[in-house]
């Protein structure tokens, strides 16, 4: 396309939204956001979007005044007032997507509730929906019948681990046996990035009624680098077993990697008191729950602005988005 792309970024998403704007050398297009009296929400684009190639940056993680709801229905209406408003092509950009997690029944009569928010920005007639590390990549790609982009952090996290952790050996270790293809990927990237063998560890897991048990490590991690990796934390809990598994098993470091730090319930305690020398997190749901302590001084925040730029400026010039990821 021959014009600019015109960025859009929500209430409590403008931080991010910035930065992504610094990167492409513009700023953000202005809009218009309105509580009424009983709850309800009005947004608009206070600049023309006809014709125009249109993103909107909401990531849809809750906040201290914004529920997951709350950041979902304000995108949906705002995708289908710029929609509405004329834009060549609409795409949302949601690097935490809610509600990814709740993707098959588990239990009878159970929601499939991704596939719900799917129809949701297929009714409002988005064109492209943009997510960074989704739980479950194979749901979410047969949730959505509109075109989806699905980003990964791992390069910045192979970026940040060549320059912290020198000639360690490194385990990756992946929580529980479903996250196992992720931490592979991250493997195999670290063994590229780092020139020399990278080892392989996982924890048997069970989760029944909420609570997390299963303390079997599988795997060697004794004298190096522990790296656990998953695609969020919340509550910690599962990191923080994963963490006292990894240590008693002799790992000298033991570091945990995620994409999303949601870091709810009791999350500040439960990782404060884990030993874990940094918690690993990209700025996808910023600003976060971290409260002043030990978690906070051991929090390491990759920035995706960048990456998040370079996608939109691949995107608006249909480019390919694939060699961004061969690492």
């Amino acid at each position: 396309m021959s014009t600019a792309p015109l960025l859009f970024a929500l209430e409590g998403s403008r931080e991010l939204g910035t930065r992504i704007a610094t990167e492409l050398g513009t700023e953000l297009a202005p809009h218009e956001e309105r509580d009424f009296e009983d709850g309800e929400h009005k947004i608009r684009p206070l600049t023309s979007v006809r014709g125009r190639d249109v993103y909107a940056l909401h990531p849809l993680a809750g906040s201290q005044t914004q529920s997951p709801n709350d950041r979902l229905i304000r995108l949906l209406v705002f995708l289908g007032a710029l929609r509405d408003a004329g834009a060549s092509r609409v795409t949302a950009i949601a690097p935490y997507l809610a509600y990814a997690r709740k993707d098959a029944r588990t239990k009878p009569r159970d929601p499939v509730t991704l596939r719900y928010v799917a129809a949701l920005f297929e009714a409002v007639r988005v064109d492209c929906v943009v997510v960074l590390d989704v739980h479950n990549l194979a749901a979410f790609q047969n949730a959505f019948r509109c075109r989806t982009e699905h980003l990964e952090a791992r390069p910045l996290v192979v970026d940040w681990v060549r320059s912290r952790l020198g000639a360690d050996a490194v385990t990756v270790v992946s929580p529980d046996v479903g996250g196992v293809k992720r931490a592979e990927r991250l493997r195999q990237s670290l063994e590229r990035g780092l020139g020399r063998s990278v080892g392989m560890a996982f924890l048997e897991k069970y989760r029944s009624a909420g609570v997390v048990s299963g303390e079997t490590l599988v795997g060697n991690v004794a004298g190096g680098a522990a790296l656990i990796v998953d695609d969020l934390i919340s509550s910690g809990t599962t990191i923080a077993r994963a963490a006292r598994a990894c240590s008693s098993a002799g790992a000298n470091r033991v570091i945990a990697v995620a994409s999303h730090g949601l870091f709810v319930g009791d999350a500040n305690r439960v990782l404060g008191e884990a030993p874990l020398e940094s918690v690993v997190v990209t700025d996808s749901v910023s600003p976060f729950r971290v409260q002043p302590g030990p978690l906070r001084d051991r929090l390491v925040v990759l920035e995706t602005g960048p990456l998040l730029a370079e996608v939109i400026r691949r995107l608006h010039h249909e480019e390919s988005l694939t060699a961004l990821f061969e690492t």
